[in-house]
């Protein structure tokens, strides 16, 4: 019988290509639990490939139907556990932090309190944000500690801090991982690369907030998803791991990059608004050690990356027409 993974959050972004990379490396099976109802493969690119069939989906939501999700991964036992699942945007978690915290951490209470008493998870890995180290000045190493700046990054900051002690006291089997900005082919509409291409083939020019000065790692997401399959094999059990490019780039060079490659001027595609509360200045942090110690680097630069989004979008115009370009939030 083949090794079973389970995925919490597969249908989001990050946690569909992780899937789609299970898929192409491993002959393992595949357990896919998310709030939401599976996504058409415009944006879940796993329902593609010829081992999709490996993949068992439950749409299952963390805060009403964890005894049930507990009971499905009492079932099925799975050896690995990867945990995308979270409430993950930044700006709406000043209106109603409270969700941010119950998806967060309590709901994740209740899962790692109850998986730690069971003998199936071999490993379990994390998925946090660098955004809980606040503005990332300097060498940010995996030992910098927090300072977030945001109820979003507050409550992951938390979260890892709670898994922590479970590790601690428990040797809950814990892989950490905090990666950068990603992007590419399938990404949430109102994301700020598929956003750009969207008003520059739409004409309905977006917003950057703050002029854009703000500088973000924009990493492509198969590069994240190799880092993470990385950690699963290899990393050493309670530590923490960054993903990240080599360099840092302004939001509004990211933006004018995406433009020109779809042949428009930066000021024909966007207007300039007020900066969010509580956005950092930089998010730069050192993934050396990921690179030294699992021998994972990234692969896919900007250069190759935009053109991916910009033919997926042009791909997929009559569908993604018709999507909200808004994000929706839900409890």
């Amino acid at each position: 019988m083949n090794q079973k993974i389970a995925v919490l959050g597969g249908n989001s972004f990050s946690g569909q290509d992780f899937i789609s990379l299970l898929l192409d490396r491993t002959d393992c099976d595949i357990l896919s639990i998310s709030r939401s109802a599976e996504r058409s493969p415009t944006f879940n690119h796993y329902r593609l490939h010829p081992g999709a069939a490996r993949v068992t989906y439950h749409q299952m939501d963390f805060n009403n139907d964890m005894p049930r999700i507990l009971e499905l991964l009492d079932a099925t036992k799975p050896k690995w556990i990867v945990n995308f699942a979270a409430q993950s945007e930044v700006a709406p978690s000043w209106e109603h932090p409270e969700h941010w915290f119950n998806t967060n951490c309590v709901a994740l209470a209740k899962l790692v309190n109850h998986l730690r008493k069971k003998n199936y998870p071999e490993r379990y890995l994390h998925i946090s944000s660098p955004e809980a180290y606040g503005s990332c000045s300097g060498d940010v190493l995996e030992t910098t500690p927090d300072c977030p700046s945001t109820p979003y990054a507050a409550s992951k900051s938390a979260a890892d801090m709670l898994l922590s002690t479970y590790q601690k006291q428990y040797h809950f089997p814990l892989l950490t991982v905090r990666a950068t900005n990603v992007y590419g082919p399938g990404q949430q509409l109102f994301k700020i690369i598929p956003r750009t291409v969207i008003s520059a083939m739409s004409g309905h020019r977006l917003t950057l907030h703050g002029g854009g000065v703000a500088v973000k790692s924009y990493i492509h997401i198969r590069d994240v998803s190799c880092g993470e399959l990385n950690i699963l094999e290899k990393g050493k059990i309670g530590e923490r791991y960054h993903l990240s490019p080599d360099h840092g780039i302004s939001v509004r060079e990211v933006v004018e990059r995406v433009a020109a490659c779809c042949g428009k001027s930066f000021s024909s595609v966007c207007t300039v608004g007020e900066e969010r509360p509580g956005q950092d200045a930089a998010y730069v942090i050192n993934s050396q050690k990921a690179r030294t110690e699992l021998g994972w680097h990234p692969v896919i630069g900007l250069g190759e990356g935009i053109p991916q989004v910009v033919r997926w979008v042009e791909k997929h115009w009559d569908e993604i027409q018709k999507s909200s370009l808004e994000y929706i939030h839900l409890p």
